[in-house]
């Protein structure tokens, strides 16, 4: 499921109080970028490390040029102008989306807007493909079509281009021009090189073909949707109500049939990797490895909770499982094994001691050692050293509010934090890990980027990002606080009180939440326009807060998975227990609080007014699951298994099936072209409200889907919501 957050990113400033007491509008935080800030868009390392490439907007032209800057001196070079990007005299500059270097860093490819029109997928299309020369400044085109077109990558040696359009993989020979079709059985519902909508939004993949480390093959998936059911999106502004078809497989639904082919360039002959006999599963990860025409896939049952990781040769098409992990709850799919390139060894992260660390294991799935231990949590691998022997890693090891960069030895010794405590941090490194880009904020500070050496070392800031429009208001601190629950468990919160807080007056509270397995909203970073608007509703004269209850992440794996197969119990028991914790507090109303959420949110939100009824007043929920099978195979298998699996599971944690529990304001707001969470989760919730007699407000956006924005949409909506909440709270 996708978490919908709403980010004004690197802006920097210092949040110092001032006399005056500007006040915050839904127009200035929603519908202005008077608070936006720059940033590094593009960010391209350079081979040697030694540079990297980014683009950066021309305010005067509006135009985009591509700089480089050097990591000894922070020179910028000017290294593609828009100007230059014309293919005749006279021409406007050339505005594309994206760019990628060619492997000798001589030529750099665009890709330019596709044309003009909503695709059911989180992957944005490209139009057409020009490549440019550094050194000539000469400017060409490669296509000239008016269909969409996708993963784009140049080869090995930079000779060809491959890409994905009308579902099937092309090839173009940058010499001479000559474009060849690779796969020919592409159509509507079989595709080639990319995925189907649930491979996209829960496995987060979208690039669906590699090519091999020689240059000489591909290797790809081939989705096939036609046994997916459909499900239909209404266009009411039609006069007939269009639908638009799109293939959604809902809970305990057939899936795609996946499969993963390896073809020839010289032969454009298509091997087919052996994934074994049962189809009901997923294969989310594929690389190649080090050695010759080998290709590792990853297999995953379709309960989520067993792993396989194959080898497969690319000729032959053969297969053997080298490692299996499970679970009693699930996998936690989104780690991809590294491969060593100089040993045959491999880490992968895994919970298996009840937190997820690094493991090193060799080609026949021998644990060779942990490298990581403790009670916290690993993020991610960010990069392996085998020159230094070492691995960059992400993780919450100090504390989960705050995710930092780290090295450590691949014996276990050594671990080093490399970014600066009080801060969470997003880096891009070098690619041998010498340096790297610090994007770092707290819950004062909006994001700064620095360059950084190995040894976590400051090079220079990169981009400060002063905002002088944020002076000109008195912002209240977002504080940091813990409790325990009734039962003993200590939760993580933060809360942002109004400016002239008084502890002598009684204040109602609105809660934030999200809540979804793994996720957390309770982070020492910068939240961008919700923290704005939840400055504006401070002012207005509410305590704003949000709880990590139990199923959110950086806490371990039993604090996670207590919610399987249960979605929504302790999340919800743990939201009325913040409830009871601001209503013990004699700063606070306890008859007024409130609560509000966004897709698992929205979920929360829902559940939470329905279970908790006596607790809290009023609830937002905008674009809610309300019953788990309405909501795609993926995401909803991994926690609740199938419905004929879990029936009881399934009827207990739906907001549907306790309708008749409502004694508060309940708004809830959707998109009617929401494609992720559709429009029929509310239509239903809806009819079971109604048919229990109970009274509830409704806004509808049409033509919206999961993000509801676009125009002034967003504006409309968050000052309906802040009508809302002075209205009923």
């Amino acid at each position: 499921m996708r978490k919908t957050v709403f980010i004004i990113s690197c802006l920097v400033v210092t949040l110092t109080a001032f006399p005056q007491q500007k006040l915050f509008t839904v127009q200035d935080v929603q519908g202005s970028a008077k608070f936006s800030g720059k940033s590094l868009q593009g960010v391209r390392w350079m081979k040697d490390g030694k540079r990297f490439s980014f683009q950066e907007l021309d305010t005067t032209s509006r135009a985009v040029n591509v700089w480089s800057y050097s990591v000894l001196d922070g020179k910028r070079e000017m290294v593609a102008e828009a100007k230059a990007l014309v293919l005749n005299a006279g021409d406007p500059p050339f505005r594309f989306t994206t760019y990628q270097w060619s492997p000798d860093e001589k030529e750099i490819l665009f890709v330019s807007a596709p044309p003009e029109r909503q695709y059911l997928s989180r992957l944005t299309p490209g139009g057409n493909f020009f490549l440019y020369e550094v050194a000539s400044k000469t400017f060409r085109r490669l296509t000239n079509v008016s269909e969409p077109q996708y993963n784009q990558k140049l080869s090995p040696d930079g000779k060809r281009l491959g890409l994905v359009r009308g579902n099937n993989i092309y090839v173009i020979d940058l010499a001479s021009g000559q474009e060849s079709q690779l796969t020919l059985d592409g159509s509507q519902h079989i595709i080639n090189g990319k995925f189907d909508w649930v491979y996209e939004e829960e496995f987060g993949i979208s690039d669906g073909w590699q090519w091999s480390p020689d240059g000489k093959m591909i290797a790809f998936w081939r989705l096939d949707e036609n046994r997916v059911p459909e499900f239909k999106l209404m266009d009411f502004m039609d006069i007939r109500a269009d639908a638009t078809p799109m293939r959604y497989p809902k809970a305990g639904d057939a899936n795609s049939i996946v499969k993963v082919g390896v073809v020839s360039l010289d032969k454009k002959k298509t091997v087919w990797m052996d994934l074994g006999t049962d189809d009901d599963m997923y294969i989310p990860r594929m690389q190649w490895s080090h050695k010759p025409n080998t290709l590792i896939l990853t297999r995953l049952n379709r309960l989520q909770n067993r792993v396989e990781l194959m080898a497969g040769d690319a000729a032959a098409g053969k297969t053997a499982v080298f490692f299996t992990e499970e679970e009693k709850t699930w996998i936690e799919e989104r780690y991809q094994a590294h491969f060593l390139k100089t040993r045959d060894q491999f880490a992968w992260i895994s919970e298996r001691d009840g937190f997820s660390h690094v493991y090193l294991f060799d080609m026949n799935g021998k644990l060779i050692r942990q490298i990581t231990k403790g009670r916290w949590d690993v993020s991610g691998i960010a990069l392996m050293d085998e020159k230094n022997n070492q691995i960059f890693f992400n993780g919450a090891a100090k504390t989960p509010l705050e995710n930092q960069l780290h090295s450590v030895k691949l014996d276990g010794s050594g671990m080093q934090q490399l970014t600066l405590d009080g801060y969470s941090h997003r880096t891009t490194l070098s690619p041998s890990g010498a340096h790297f880009l610090d994007y770092s904020s707290s819950a004062s500070s909006p994001t700064k980027i620095a360059l950084r050496s190995s040894d976590g070392k400051t090079i220079r800031v990169v981009e400060e990002n002063e905002i002088p429009a944020l002076k000109e208001y008195t912002l209240s601190k977002q504080e940091f606080f813990t409790f325990k629950t009734t039962d003993g468990i200590e939760l993580n919160g933060w809360m942002i009180k109004p400016a002239d807080f008084d502890v002598a007056r009684k204040y109602p509270v609105l809660l934030y939440v999200y809540g979804g397995p793994g996720s957390q909203t309770v982070t020492n970073n910068w939240g961008g326009t919700n923290f704005l608007w939840y400055q504006m509703l401070a002012q207005k004269g509410y305590i704003v807060a949000s709880v990590d209850g139990r199923g959110t992440g950086a806490r371990g794996k039993e604090f996670k998975s207590i919610t399987y197969k249960n979605l929504g119990k302790w999340e919800v028991n743990d939201q009325i227990e913040a409830a009871k914790y601001f209503g013990s507090q004699a700063y606070v109303d306890k008859t007024r609080i409130g609560i509000w959420g966004w897709s698992y949110g929205g979920y929360m939100s829902s559940l939470t007014i329905l279970q908790g009824a006596e607790y809290f007043k009023t609830a937002i929920a905008v674009a809610p699951v309300t019953h788990w099978k309405f909501y795609d195979t993926i995401y909803t298998e991994r926690y609740m298994q199938r419905p004929k699996d879990n029936e009881e599971g399934y009827k207990e944690s739906a907001p549907v099936t306790h309708a008749s529990k409502l004694k508060g304001n309940l708004l809830i707001v959707h998109g009617t072209t929401d494609d992720n969470v559709h429009w029929q989760n509310t239509v239903q919730f809806v009819d079971a409200l109604q048919k229990a007699g109970k009274q509830f407000e409704t806004m509808y956006y049409v033509n919206k889907n999961h993000g509801i924005s676009g125009g002034n949409t967003r504006v409309h909506l968050f000052d309906m919501i802040t009508n809302y909440i002075l209205e009923k709270l």
